[in-house]
Parts: C-alpha cells; sequence; structure tokens
C-alpha cells in the first residue's frame, strides 16, 4: 500500500496514516524541499515571486501538510508508537525548517525581488518574509549561525518533551473515590467517574485531572478532602512537588534550558532578551509596552477583584462557618455563592446545552451574519467521534473543517484551531486550494445514550475556536503567507476567536440553541437573566488572573536570568498582582504550555490585548443591533470583509480601522466586564 503521507490529491488520509509511514514520508519529502532550495538559490535562478513559489512554496507546502498531519495525530490520538516516529522525526524536520529561514542565498534571492513587480498581497508577504529571515538568523555567519540552528533544534526537542510530560502527568493521575467522597458531584460526572473504575476492573469512581472530571468536582464535591487531593494533584502536575513516581514528569530543568537558550538567541539576533525579538512581528511596539498595558489594566481590575475576594470571604464565614478557606476551597464558595446570589448552578444550565443543539445554534448565527451555508461533507478522520463540515457562499465552497470534540486519552488538554491546509491560488496548477482547519475541544461526552452536555464556559470555548476557524477559512486573500491567520500579528489573531463569545451572552442567539436534555424545552428566560446578572461574576479576579500570566511570561522573557530559578519572579508577580495568592507548592508555571510549547512564549499578554479589539469591534454590532436583538447582517458583513477576509495582507491597525473607523480603547473592555466606573 502506499504511503499515505505523501497523498497530496485531496485531504490527508487519517484512516491509513501509520507510525511507520512517518520515517519513508519525511526522507522524501525533506529531500524534495532541499532539491528545491538548492534550485531557487543557484545563481541563475530568477529573483522573482512566483517563480520561488512554484518550486519551493510547493516543496515545502507539501513538507508541511504531512508533517502537519503528524503532529495533529500526535496531539489527539498519541500512542507510544506514533510519539517515537514523531520525536525520530523530528529533530530533522526542524533542521530543514531552519536552514530554510537562515539560508543567506534564499535572502538574497527575497531582497532582489521588485516589489513594484508584485501584487498587494505579495508585498505584504514579502515584507513579512525579509523580516523574518532576520529573526531566523539569516545575516548571521560562521559559528554564529550553526549555534543558533542548533538552538532551533533543541528548543524543538525540549518543548516537545515539555508537552509530552504535561499529557502524561494529566494521564497518569488516577483517584478512585467511594460513592460518599463524592457528595454534590453532579451526577453525570458520576456516571462517567463509576464506568471508567469499571473498565478498568476496579470498584469505586475514577477521578482524573482532565477538565471534565476535575473541573465539577472542585466546583461541587462538599468534602474538602477530596477537593484538596485533585487540587494538589493539579496544582504540583509535571513538576518537583508531585507525589511520588509523578516526579519523573518534572519539567523544572526543561524550562531553564528552554529559558537560557531563548535568551542566547535573542543575543544572537542582536537583542537583549527574548521578549524584545517576541514583540518584533507583533502589534506591540515593545516589552515595556505590554509591561505598562498589563500594570494599567491590573490597577483598574484591582478594585473589582478585591470585591470578589471580600464577597467570597464573608459568604464562607457567615453562611458556611468557614473562617479561613484554602486554595481548593475557592472554586467550591464561588459556585456556592453564585448559586445564592443568583439562584442558579451551572448544572442547572448544563441541561439546556446539548451539543447537537448547540452546534446548531452556532450554525445559524454563522450563516446569518456571514452570508454562508454550512453542511456536512464526508473525509478520512482519525476517531469516530470526528465530524467534517463544508462552508459554502452562493454554492461555492469556501471552505471545510474538522471538529473533534470529546476528551480522551492520548489526546492533549485544552482547545485550539489549527490549519489543515490554506487558502492558495496554487503556483504549480494554477487551482485555487480552498481552506481546511481542525477545531477541537476537550468536552465531556454524553452518558446513558443522551447527547454531551456543554456547560456554558463549553459554548464559550467552541464559540471561541470557530471565531479562530472563521478567520481561517473565509479568508479572499489568494497569497499563501498571508491569507487567513497567515501574516496576522500574533497579538491580534485573537480578535476573530474572542469577539465571537460575545454572541454566548445575546438572549435572541442564545434561545435558539438550547433543548433541555430530558425535556427538550428551550432555555428559560428567568435562567437567562441569572446567568446575564451573573456574568461579570469575579470579573475582577478573573482578569487579574489572566494578567498575572502575561506579567509573568513577560518578566519571564525581559528581566529574568534564565539561569536563575524562575519560582521568585512568579512570587514576585503574584505578590504584585493576584488578589488570592496560592499556596508555595503550586507550580501552574510546569504546565504552561502555551508559552513553553505553545508558540506564545512572551506573547501571552495577547489574549488581553486582543480582547481590547474584540470588545470595540462587538460594540458596533451592539450599536447597530436589529429591533428584534439580533445582529444587522450589515454590519456581519463589513466585520467580514475588513477583518476576516482580509488575512493578514494588510496590518491588524489597518483592517481594525477599516471597520470601526477609528484606533481601538479600552472602554468597551471595561464595559463588558462590568469594571466600568
Amino acid at each position: 500500500m502506499s504511503n499515505a503521507l505523501l497523498d497530496f490529491s485531496d485531504l490527508p488520509q487519517f484512516d491509513r496514516i501509520t507510525p511507520a509511514d512517518v520515517a519513508p514520508a519525511m526522507n522524501a519529502l525533506l529531500e524534495k524541499a532541499s532539491a528545491a532550495l538548492e534550485t531557487v538559490t543557484a545563481a541563475d535562478f530568477p529573483a522573482r515571486w512566483d517563480a520561488i513559489a512554484k518550486v519551493l512554496d510547493v516543496a515545502t507546502e507539501h513538507l508541511g501538510t504531512a508533517w502537519g498531519a503528524v503532529s495533529h495525530l500526535n496531539s489527539v490520538a498519541d500512542t507510544p508508537e506514533l510519539r517515537a516516529a514523531y520525536n525520530a522525526a523530528l529533530p530533522r524536520v526542524t533542521e530543514f525548517w531552519t536552514r530554510l529561514g537562515a539560508d543567506e542565498r534564499l535572502y538574497a534571492k527575497y531582497k532582489a525581488i521588485d516589489p513594484a513587480s508584485l501584487t498587494p498581497e505579495q508585498r505584504q508577504a514579502h515584507k513579512n518574509a525579509v523580516r523574518n529571515f532576520v529573526l531566523s538568523g539569516a545575516e548571521l555567519t560562521g559559528a554564529a549561525k550553526e549555534r543558533f540552528a542548533q538552538i532551533q533544534e533543541r528548543q524543538a526537542e525540549l518543548s516537545q518533551k515539555f508537552s509530552e510530560n504535561a499529557l502524561d502527568a494529566t494521564d497518569a493521575f488516577a483517584y478512585y473515590a467511594t460513592a460518599e467522597e463524592l457528595d454534590g458531584v453532579p451526577a453525570d460526572v458520576q456516571q462517567t467517574a463509576l464506568a471508567a473504575a469499571q473498565a478498568e476492573g476496579k470498584s469505586g469512581y475514577k477521578l482524573t485531572l482532565k477538565m471534565p472530571c476535575y473541573l465539577p468536582v472542585m466546583q461541587f464535591a462538599t468534602r474538602s478532602a477530596l477537593r484538596e487531593t485533585m487540587y494538589r494533584a493539579y496544582v504540583t502536575r509535571a513538576s518537583d512537588q508531585a507525589e511520588g513516581d509523578a516526579r519523573r514528569f518534572d519539567n523544572s530543568a526543561l524550562i531553564g534550558e528552554i529559558l537560557v537558550l531563548r535568551r542566547e538567541e535573542a543575543r544572537l539576533l542582536g537583542y537583549d532578551n527574548f521578549g524584545q525579538v517576541s514583540v518584533v512581528p507583533k502589534m506591540a511596539q515593545s516589552p515595556e509596552e505590554v509591561v505598562t498595558f498589563l500594570r494599567d489594566l491590573a490597577r483598574r481590575a484591582r478594585p473589582y477583584a478585591e470585591k470578589d475576594v471580600a464577597d467570597l470571604r464573608d459568604f464562607a464565614a457567615s453562611q458556611l462557618g468557614l473562617q479561613d478557606p484554602q486554595a481548593w476551597d475557592w472554586p467550591y464558595l464561588a459556585e456556592k455563592l453564585k448559586e445564592a446570589r443568583y439562584a442558579f448552578s451551572e448544572q442547572e444550565v448544563k441541561k439546556f446545552f446539548t451539543a447537537p443543539k448547540v452546534l446548531a445554534g452556532l450554525f445559524k448565527i454563522i450563516e446569518t451574519l456571514f452570508e454562508v451555508s454550512i453542511r456536512r461533507d464526508s473525509a478520512p478522520v482519525w476517531n469516530a467521534a470526528v465530524e467534517f463540515y463544508r462552508i459554502e457562499r452562493n454554492g461555492q465552497l469556501v471552505g471545510q473543517f474538522y471538529l473533534d470534540q470529546p476528551a480522551r486519552t492520548g489526546k492533549r488538554g485544552g482547545a485550539w484551531m489549527d490549519d489543515v491546509r490554506t487558502r492558495w491560488l496554487r503556483p504549480d496548477t494554477g487551482v485555487l486550494q480552498t481552506p481546511v482547519a481542525h477545531l477541537v475541544c476537550n468536552f465531556a461526552d454524553g452518558v446513558d445514550g443522551k447527547p454531551p452536555l456543554l456547560t456554558h464556559d463549553d459554548v464559550i470555548t467552541l464559540f471561541h475556536e470557530f471565531g479562530h476557524g472563521l478567520h481561517h477559512m473565509l479568508t479572499q486573500v489568494n497569497e499563501r503567507d498571508v491569507s487567513g491567520i497567515g501574516g496576522v500579528e500574533w497579538d491580534a489573531v485573537e480578535l476573530p476567536s474572542q469577539f465571537m463569545e460575545n454572541f454566548c451572552w445575546e438572549w435572541d442567539v442564545l434561545r435558539n440553541m438550547t433543548a433541555h436534555v430530558d425535556t427538550g424545552e428551550p432555555l428559560p428566560r428567568v435562567l437567562f437573566d441569572k446567568m446575564t446578572a451573573a456574568k461579570n461574576f469575579q470579573s475582577g479576579m478573573a482578569t487579574l488572573r489572566q494578567i498575572e500570566f502575561a506579567l509573568f511570561d513577560m518578566l519571564l522573557h525581559t528581566d529574568h536570568d534564565p539561569a536563575q530559578d524562575f519560582m521568585p519572579l512568579l512570587a514576585e508577580v503574584r505578590s504584585e498582582v493576584s488578589v488570592l495568592p496560592p499556596p508555595s507548592f503550586s507550580r501552574t508555571a510546569h504546565t504552561f504550555s502555551h508559552i513553553f510549547a505553545g508558540g506564545y512564549a512572551a506573547g501571552y499578554y495577547s489574549y488581553k490585548w486582543a480582547e481590547v479589539l474584540s470588545a470595540d469591534a462587538y460594540a458596533a454590532f451592539e450599536e447597530t443591533a436589529l429591533s428584534d436583538g439580533l445582529p444587522s447582517t450589515e454590519t456581519g458583513r463589513r466585520y467580514r470583509e475588513a477583518i476576516l477576509e482580509v488575512g493578514g495582507s494588510r496590518p491588524a491597525m489597518e483592517s481594525f480601522k477599516a471597520f470601526r473607523g477609528r484606533e481601538p480603547n479600552l472602554d468597551a473592555l471595561l464595559r463588558h466586564q462590568g469594571m466600568a466606573d
């Protein structure tokens, strides 16, 4: 049988790809890509954009597509065999991309291209490419260039190992609880835990650190001792504070080495620290600007956060007789206070959000707002739970996406969007390639033959990832490197995702995507009103928590000496920002995959930065809402054309101003989060 990874006739053959395919496919594709690089860097090869694209970009796109499929399977269907094959190929793949980005012959060829010969899209892609060559070490020579390449390869290994440790530490933990210990825990969570224990031939209820289990236990279990057990295991994952054998997943040394290498990389490129490197392709002009932004936002949020904590302490003492709440008590107290104050429970709400109904409602708002249609499609998949869809406008295919919703063993936690392929007017065939996306979540499965139930937070997550997906799929840009999310500044890339979250708080949207799991009744207006009243419950604390992560990330990559232990810095940031500092044994940095394995190094601030953009963009919809409360299709069209369709073909600020008519301001964000004076 032919190698599934070498079939580029259509979509990836996910059902046929085996670990044994990885090495031979990578060998063949790396050889072709290297040969293409030699061809276009030859002295007599023309310094023309289209000529280079036809040879080199086609070869590297095939490599990227195949490696993307392997990386995706490594994230959603991890097995020992696949992991071994992935790790064996990783150094060679990293080495090629590093070599490509730093090739001074290719850099010279790009610099020789006449910008006047390019389309506006190509000019932006060319400008980005020249900048990226510099950041990839193309101006380095000799030993410095060799060392830069070594750093890239080692960082790829370390990031992969960090990710593996985080996944393995999460998967390795299990606590088999008694029925008595699970007092207060929702019935569907108990049923899932009971089935998991029975599947292993064990008695009791198997509790894990995966979110569909961990979070409801922390929110609803009445026994503080059980919450403490789960909390300690969760916040010490992959660290030196983990218990017993679990310490083998400790990420401490990896973090230290990653930080040292990033500082060295920055200095090779002529910068003082990695934070300065990180902001070069972003909207923010300097690390100092980011730190000032974060501290200003923290100052505004702090009074609200302090009131949040005071309310919790008062409630704990007066209603529950708890004078000194511990870290594992806060989620439980917050849920109890929310129930008391707003007379509803997350579990009550969850019964109205059946996954199929939510998805239908999400599709309806996308179809209405962006003038497209979404329908089921077919493609090879990696798991029976994966669905595949197509998006059309006026009968024409616009894009397609895989949707992988349920949590399972061997699947990385969290939620994300990734590209399978990008919209591109292919230089080899002249055919317009349509974009395809992965949309991945980790929701609980259905129990007793009923459909899966989503919390409202799950619904927000789904909308968030679809925002990314729409940015990727609705693009009208034909130049691959600035199509969709390509070329979009990292601190603006969250704008469309966070923008979509706002619809989860609109009654006229939400009422069409709810049906009680038992009765089929839609969400009652009275319950929605309670949810809305509770929307900004503890928003001050939530804002400070995000700022804590973002400030730690930026200071870690600027002021911190990477040769020193980073825990004192984390303690300093917590003392400056946090209103509820966690216990000293907490090791959240050790599973902070965003910055150590996910591309957000010195960039985690992007979430808050883009929130300013997204809140202000959504305000345009509030200002033009129709009389029935539904968003204006006309405003949706303007947003689609000014933001989504142009992708990275122009600076994000230009796109924002094209939509809003001005630069963004902070007011809408503070108002949306209930922190406006």
